[in-house]
């Protein structure tokens, strides 16, 4: 696969950066409520707040929809993420939960879809838990049992009862879910927040959070906010500030490419009838999805860590762009020769335990992570609960099963640099004895051939 002539983006390869961003705040103010963080749960959470008829202010560092809201691969998630069977092992009573809370974020994404009128692609077509190797499909049947156990809806089958790529063995689709355009999308419920009541401050810093005198004071470069309340929805930028629940999450750098746009006819040759996205079932995902202008997007493979904040501005290693040609090509043989046309990356946000989470911080002050590589359904619709927790003083059934009842959380497993770097040279290790016995299953084959 040539990767000589890639665009790297720096904002995403999905859209263009908004033509009307909003200025920023300049002077001081005062509110019923603040947000502070643009992404798809801090939007979603200010604009619930206004339908519900509160003073709503939001503060955004660079323009709403900056941040992995709008970088990710738009595959609309009905499950929840992270290691299903490990979670299952230390959260086997969460499970029913969660996998309640996943399908109804999904839902609630499609209802915005609908309510708001965003052209964002969207096919209602299901994400696979596709599994390259007979070790990774025992893995996805195990998901399925766990997942069917706690009440989702999914369906095992082989790659042509699923319409999957005939390169995969087969996997598990989630039935509610599907694929779309996540920047139309973002851009799109940015449009609905700045049509409705919230004061909303594009370009505008927030250096600090402090508590003062029953208020909660934001301060950014060139004014203060004064709320009564606040809701930190800031993903893998929320270890700025000293308020911040220690070990709340980790940041992590994920990329993507997308492949120069390919001829109908190899497209459907490759057997991709349901359009679904596909998931690998490696410790770190590959993902794969078709899209409208028929090219692939794909990406993923390798995670790296932020260490230090501010989190820095960053464009994809041209290596790992490299790597992710090579598992493409892999994948999609028959699609070896064509280009990479673009790449883009963005910082996510790693939960210690992987699950979705949200709490409080005293009477004024709430939070929420819900990410873990599914943000794009869970974090608009635990942004709306958190909305809706303010308003009536009592949490949602599905707000209560992330809640964490104290702002304590342990330290991170796995997530240096050295453990992310021996979980990717344990799928690369997986990888090479799954194709050396690949190649010795096709050789055999080729000498016991009646041809020959």
């Amino acid at each position: 696969m040539k990767t000589g002539n890639v665009s790297y983006a720096t904002f995403s390869g999905w859209v263009d950066p908004p033509a009307d961003v909003r200025p920023a705040l300049a002077g001081d103010l005062s509110c019923r409520i603040a947000v502070v963080g643009g992404g798809l749960g801090g939007m979603s959470t200010a604009l619930r707040l206004t339908e519900r008829g509160h003073d709503v202010v939001l503060l955004e560092g660079e323009f709403c929809g900056h941040g992995s809201s709008s970088r990710n691969a738009g595959q609309l998630a009905g499950a929840p993420g992270g290691d299903l069977q490990l979670l299952n092992l230390l959260f086997r009573r969460k499970m029913p939960g969660m996998v309640r809370l996943a399908e109804h974020a999904a839902h609630h994404v499609e209802d915005l879809i609908k309510t708001h009128g965003i052209d964002c692609d969207y096919e209602p077509v299901g994400n696979c838990f596709a599994a390259v190797s007979r070790g990774q499909l025992g893995r996805v049947r195990r998901v399925a049992r766990i997942l069917e156990r706690a009440g989702g809806h999914v369906e095992l089958g082989t790659s042509e009862e699923l319409g999957i790529p005939r390169g995969f063995l087969g996997g598990m689709r989630e039935v509610v879910g599907g694929m779309m355009n996540p920047g139309k999308f973002t851009l799109g419920v940015r449009r609905a927040l700045l049509a409705s009541s919230a004061r909303v401050f594009e370009q505008t810093k927030v250096t600090d959070v402090a508590r003062d005198d029953g208020r909660v004071v934001l301060t950014t470069p060139h004014g203060r906010v004064r709320a009564e309340k606040v809701v930190l929805a800031t993903n893998a930028f929320a270890g700025e500030w000293d308020i911040t629940p220690k070990h709340l999450s980790v940041p992590i750098w994920v990329a993507e490419a997308e492949t120069e746009p390919i001829d109908r006819d190899r497209l459907a040759a490759l057997g991709w009838t349901s359009r679904s996205g596909l998931v690998t079932q490696h410790a770190i995902m590959e993902n794969y999805r078709l899209t409208p202008r028929n090219t692939i997007v794909f990406g993923v493979r390798r995670l790296e860590r932020g260490t230090t904040y501010p989190l820095p501005r960053k464009t994809p290693d041209p290596a790992l762009v490299a790597e992710l040609a090579e598992a493409f090509a892999t994948r999609f043989p028959a699609l070896a020769d064509v280009a990479v046309e673009r790449a883009w990356g963005g910082w996510i946000a790693i939960t210690p335990t992987m699950l979705p989470v949200a709490g409080q911080i005293g009477d004024s002050v709430f939070y929420s992570i819900a990410c873990n590589g599914h943000g794009l359904a869970q974090a608009p619709y635990v942004g709306s609960l958190l909305a809706d927790l303010i308003v009536d003083g009592k949490r949602p059934a599905d707000l209560d099963v992330l809640w964490a009842r104290e702002p304590k959380f342990p330290r991170p497993m796995m997530m240096s640099r050295l453990g992310l770097r021996a979980i990717w040279a344990i799928d690369r290790f997986n990888d090479r004895i799954n194709g050396s016995r690949r190649n010795a299953r096709r050789g055999a084959a080729q000498l016991t051939s009646p041809w020959r």
